[in-house]
């Protein structure tokens, strides 16, 4: 039986090891490679969807989203949308019935509809924030559920970096790589257990239909 904990503590997170992606990392800074990756997504039932965006210390001054980050288990797509912009294939692809996990969805939509993709809120989509509830989990960030399910820290140090850059960091990579592919691999270990009812916590009553 799995026990699910509320909360946890900064300072036990930050005694954890590293999470780092498994998997292979293909950057997409074409149309041509966007109707491929998008081609091998579309074959997924399920993915976990996330977008960086290039800081601004500026008061006021809000910049565009630069990169959409989309991973299956074993393989994540980092479409350079400062390139590319947001083709209709990948517009497409938010807005069809492949299961998209992610966290802060809605700043995520609103960064995608200030770029190009205004519907892009369409689509089948869970926000990993109302789900985690369900178990009686009360944090809200990725990098606290992922420690509270998994052991493991997720390095934000990337986070603030310019993800404008002409060549992306292998550093920015895996980080770009982890967020998403974390809440895809949140989601489907706290589906297993839900399916299976081996875990103790007592569920919530929300308005999340499963």
């Amino acid at each position: 039986m799995n026990k699910i904990p509320e909360t946890i503590d900064k300072e036990v997170l930050n005694t954890f090891p590293q999470a780092v992606f498994p998997g292979r990392i293909i950057l997409i800074y074409t149309l041509h490679d966007a109707q491929k990756a998008i081609a091998y997504l579309n074959m997924q039932s399920i993915v976990g969807v996330d977008t960086e965006t290039r800081p601004s210390f500026t008061k006021g001054k809000i910049n565009k989203v630069s990169l959409l980050q989309i991973s299956t288990t074993d393989t994540c797509f980092l479409f350079r949308l400062n390139y590319i912009g947001i083709p209709d294939v990948v517009k497409d692809f938010l807005q069809n019935d492949v299961l998209k996990i992610g966290l802060s969805l809605k700043d995520d939509f609103m960064m995608l509809a200030k770029r190009e993709a205004h519907k892009s809120q369409q689509g089948e989509w869970i926000e990993l924030q109302d789900y985690v509830r369900i178990f009686g989990i009360k944090e809200k960030s990725l990098q606290k559920i992922y420690a509270l399910l998994f052991g493991e820290k997720i390095s934000k140090r990337q986070q603030l970096s310019n993800w404008e850059n002409e060549v992306l960091t292998d550093k920015q990579q895996q980080y770009a790589a982890t967020d998403a592919w974390a809440c895809l691999r949140i989601y489907t270990y706290l589906e297993e257990l839900r399916k299976t009812g081996n875990y103790t916590n007592t569920p919530l009553h929300n308005e999340l239909s499963l």
